[in-house]
């Protein structure tokens, strides 16, 4: 591994590279979709509200990006053929992927486990486990056929240091470590494809100001301090670094 806070990509480090990148609507995902872009990629935009995706679309162009591409699906409800449908126009639109930043994430606020039902508990693990799992499968044929793939999960502090109050949603986000070490393992035969994990930490989004309110935004890191660890987990310079969880 490098030193991820001296790594400088360059400017078209992700040329001609399609990579999708799930919950890019806002957060961690928007600002990742929007950095990936700048440095060559076309980005598949998923994410529920089809608004927001279109305004991280208009970003992209009219930065000069590649166009990217919209893909709406809702990991809550979604079933296999939902995502095998996903990869299939993937497949007749772009003709090819050579990425995965899983980023979509379902919170629920935090609270003793006394009070968290099953229900919740099944939504959770649905959108933050069951659903990247499953999405990464249904475009396993399209990742294989890149020579440089990569599929990027990201997690949460609470995954890797488990605590009180944050129930279903620890659990499911601990349950993607065991996922990436198991895929890593299963992918030892292909040179060409590699699997990660990145655990943000501390940062100004979405979700930090759910479970934060009284925090002072000024005082978290911003969403781009982490986009050197995205791009290169992504791009082609992680190549050969798999099965590892990299905290920020």
């Amino acid at each position: 591994m490098i030193d991820l806070k001296r790594y400088k990509p360059s400017s078209d480090l992700l040329a001609r590279r399609v990579v999708l990148i799930t919950g890019a609507g806002r957060g961690i995902g928007r600002v990742a979709a929007l950095t990936l872009a700048a440095h060559g990629a076309t980005v598949i935009l998923h994410g529920r509200d089809v608004a927001k995706l279109e305004s991280v679309y208009d970003q992209i162009e009219a930065a000069g990006g590649p166009q990217p591409t919209i893909l709406p699906l809702d990991l809550a409800t979604a079933r296999d053929r939902d995502f095998e449908n996903t990869a299939l126009a993937i497949e007749s639109q772009l003709k090819r992927l050579d990425g995965i930043l899983h980023n979509a994430a379902r919170l629920a606020d935090p609270g003793p486990l006394d009070n968290q039902t099953l229900d919740e508990w099944l939504l959770l693990l649905r959108v933050n486990l069951a659903a990247p799992f499953a999405l990464t499968r249904a475009c396993g044929h399209l990742l294989r056929a890149s020579s440089d793939a990569s599929v990027v999960f990201t997690s949460e502090t609470h995954a890797l240091e488990p605590a009180a109050y944050w129930g279903g949603f620890a659990v499911a986000k601990s349950g993607l470590t065991a996922l990436v070490k198991i895929q890593a393992q299963e992918w030892e035969g292909w040179a060409n494809l590699r699997v990660n994990l990145l655990v943000p930490g501390p940062v100004d989004s979405p979700q930090r100001r759910q479970t934060h309110p009284g925090e002072a935004s000024a005082s978290r890191p911003r969403p781009e301090a982490l986009m050197p660890a995205y791009l290169y987990l992504i791009g082609p310079d992680s190549r050969g670094v798999t099965g590892q969880a990299i905290y920020c």
